[in-house]
């Protein structure tokens, strides 16, 4: 785990740190060539520089979020914002299911919009590769 997130999960509540250090140890070993690090105020997993999933810490819950997770398969996530994002609300570690997880992950590697662009792009996502 990057040095940051480790020291963001650690200014966390108890009940809170615990969630974060169990969805970062699934997202670091879900996707193995992503470099992450914080930001925008949250932990976030990146490939070739495309935002891909992170977490963020909110009053009643940890928001999980995959940017591109509106086209993903595997059921559990809901819709977040204009784009193609979408997220699970997580309270307690017993609510993560890791095969979901695990399948999201799986999906996230292959299923991505390019974020990273949508700024010179004016808005406008594009999908990257064949899927």
């Amino acid at each position: 785990m990057q040095a940051d997130i480790a020291a963001f999960n650690q200014r966390q509540a108890p009940e809170t740190a615990a969630i974060c250090d169990t969805l970062a140890a699934l997202i670091d070993k879900g996707l193995p060539k992503a470099e992450s690090k914080v930001w925008h105020g949250g932990p976030v997993w990146f490939l070739d520089g495309n935002p891909i999933a992170g977490y963020f810490i909110r009053k009643r819950h940890v928001t999980l979020l995959f940017w591109s997770g509106q086209s993903f398969e595997t059921p559990g996530l809901t819709a977040e914002g204009k784009f193609k994002a979408a997220d699970l609300y997580v309270t307690d570690t017993a609510q993560i299911d890791r095969k979901a997880m695990k399948a999201w992950l799986a999906e996230a590697a292959v299923i991505q919009w390019d974020y990273k662009n949508i700024i010179k792009r004016k808005g406008r996502l594009e999908k990257i590769g064949d899927w």
